[in-house]
């Protein structure tokens, strides 16, 4: 595991990864695995306190969307973006 809490250098690392996983995602036009990359992205910036951050990648992939909108990943983005906004 990339991440380990107190680790500030682990959790460049975990973010570089998940970059890296969202923009290969993004440029085959993976749009499933580009929001398992953002929902992950999304978990890590929100711990660093960066809850707008989180929220701007997920709203950004999650408008992207035209169905499916009661699959599990996209419920939990939703609960996700409804957390972050509150935050």
């Amino acid at each position: 595991m990339l991440r380990h809490p107190g680790e500030h250098r682990s959790a460049i690392a975990a973010e570089q990864c998940f970059d890296k996983a969202y923009e290969v995602a993004r440029g085959q036009g993976a749009l499933f695995w580009e929001l398992r990359a953002a929902i992950s992205l999304a978990r890590l910036r929100a711990s660093q306190g960066r809850p707008a951050d989180a929220h701007q990648i997920l709203a950004f992939v999650y408008g992207q969307f035209t169905e499916g909108f009661e699959t599990a990943d996209l419920r939990l983005a939703r609960a996700m973006m409804t957390e972050f906004s509150t935050s």
